[in-house]
């Protein structure tokens, strides 16, 4: 081409792609970032201002409860909540003898009456279980024995076995078997109890620590 639009020298001018696009996607982006700031700020001071004291904690996999009511926490061995055990007066104990060891029944009666327990029935066991156990004794009950009585019946005589019965009422059998030799030390008793009632804490490094 001649004339004034005759182009000279070795620069050619190049074609720009429009910029209109670029600048919405950063954009978009800027907003989504801004947007998930507000909302993660949101949720802090929603803890804050809910008076949040480390009962719920939020982790990957949702939200753990992390509520520390210790009178209603279950015990690590027995599964029940302290809440939940009866005291030793609200427990009534049939204590039977199995064993050929005259007056064990009334010995045994008597020490668990001094320890807070009301008793029941003394005397020789039903012959379905006469001189037939070998262990230290039975627990036998409803099973809603198993809620508590026997747990706390549990911590005076090492060694028993548990069963239930068909029974409605919530008395308890203690049949003394051939290796029982003597009821707990009150003291370790004592012990044991205090352990039931108050579980242990839950371990270090749960996320309620």
């Amino acid at each position: 081409m001649g004339g004034k639009y005759r182009i000279t020298g070795e620069r050619y001018p190049r074609m720009r792609r429009p910029r209109g696009r670029r600048r919405l996607v950063i954009a978009a982006l800027g907003s989504a970032v801004v947007l998930g700031l507000v909302g993660w700020g949101t949720l802090q001071l929603i803890d804050v201002f809910s008076g949040g004291d480390g009962d719920t904690v939020r982790t990957a996999r949702g939200t753990t409860d992390c509520k520390r009511d210790q009178r209603r926490e279950e015990h690590p061995r027995t599964g029940r909540t302290a809440a939940s055990l009866p005291e030793p007066a609200d427990i009534t104990v049939n204590v039977y003898n199995a064993t050929p060891r005259s007056g064990l029944a009334k010995d045994t009666a008597d020490e668990l009456k001094k320890r807070g327990f009301k008793i029941g029935k003394v005397g020789n066991a039903p012959s379905a279980y006469d001189k037939k156990v070998k262990a230290a004794g039975i627990l036998l009950g409803a099973p809603d024995a198993t809620k508590g009585a026997f747990h706390v019946l549990g911590t005076q005589l090492d060694g028993a076995e548990t069963k239930n019965d068909a029974r409605r009422g919530k008395d308890v059998d203690l049949i003394i078997g051939s290796g029982f030799k003597d009821l707990v030390k009150q003291k370790d008793a004592d012990k044991a109890m205090a352990t039931l009632a108050k579980p242990e804490p839950a371990p270090s490094g749960s996320p309620c620590d």
